[in-house]
């Protein structure tokens, strides 16, 4: 497994936006899984902490967001899923916030998102980057390993329920999602699926999702399951919010998007949450990192995905 100090190596490098070589990878994983086994499925945060949606591949915006909100170990932060996919630089933003991970596990979570999945991965890009930038499939393999282990949801303080999708009408109290068997792929149906799929609509209870998976769901369930659980704030991504933040249900619930110019052709902006050791909340948009900092590679020839 890799030691702390082969593992700063890995952060410089990644910084750089430099691959780490297929050994690397195998002992990041090894060790990434270790630490992320001793987390359970809802994984309990105290605040101060910076909570951050998708990211989809987009590094230079992934550092971008560390310029904007402050790097780690000085920072807390959140992540909460979609770190890969659809981006140029889904294996070099995945293996840096999984670095992160390893070297500073008490300081960065994360939980997982609907494309924290071997098929969803094998279609929107993940795979035929790591095929492509190693010659081969292990190190995705290696990856999507560690993704089974990542946390289904995230709980600040008790206060602030931090999820990829949203509710689930097998879900009624968070404890529940504790008994959930994380080891696995995403399943096409059920618990898991349904938090890492929902969205909020402007429904009355549950509507079927046009995604194909989870469900729609509307603000009396979003304030039923607060109450029920003591919640103030419901925080999701999953949703391109184009001014980087979405509220719904009369501020119970919030969108939070991190992914700047999305596809590299949405033009929106993006934001991070950043709440205080009060639960203050304060809002910070930013946008795509500069041209001059960025690889012209990411002009070029967009994959089918992006359409």
């Amino acid at each position: 497994m890799a030691t702390q100090g082969e593992v700063d190596v890995y952060i410089a490098q990644l910084l750089n936006c430099e691959l780490i070589g297929e050994l690397e990878v195998k002992k990041l994983c090894e060790k990434a899984k270790e630490i992320l086994l001793g987390e359970k499925n809802v994984k309990r945060v105290h605040a101060p902490v910076t909570v951050c949606g998708d990211i989809h591949g987009q590094f230079y915006d992934l550092k971008e967001l560390f310029e904007i909100g402050g790097f780690i170990p000085i920072m807390n932060y959140l992540f909460m899923g979609d770190y890969v996919d659809r981006g140029f630089y889904s294996v070099e933003s995945f293996l840096l916030l999984l670095s992160l991970k390893v070297r500073y596990p008490d300081r960065i979570t994360l939980i997982r998102g609907n494309h924290e999945s071997r098929q969803i991965t094998q279609v929107y890009g993940f795979y035929d980057e790591c095929l492509r930038k190693y010659g081969g499939i292990t190190v995705w393999k290696y990856c999507t390993d560690v993704f089974d282990y990542l946390s289904l949801c995230a709980v600040i303080d008790g206060k602030v329920f931090c999820v990829h999708g949203g509710l689930s009408p097998a879900v009624e109290t968070i404890d529940q999602i504790n008994c959930i068997m994380k080891v696995q792929d995403i399943p096409t149906e059920g618990a898991m699926c349904d938090l890492l799929w929902s969205d909020p609509d402007d429904i009355q209870g549950w509507g079927v999702n046009s995604r194909g998976a989870g469900y729609l769901y509307g603000g009396d369930v979003a304030h039923r399951f607060s109450q029920s659980n003591g919640i103030d704030l419901i925080c999701r991504s999953h949703q391109l919010a184009m001014e980087g933040i979405k509220w719904h249900f009369n501020n119970l619930v919030c969108t939070v998007w991190s992914a700047p110019n999305y596809c590299y052709r949405c033009g929106n902006v993006a934001a991070i949450l950043e709440l205080d050791e009060y639960l203050q909340r304060q809002f910070t948009i930013f946008d795509a990192a500069p041209c001059q900092s960025r690889e012209v590679a990411e002009i070029k020839n967009l994959p089918d995905y992006f359409l």
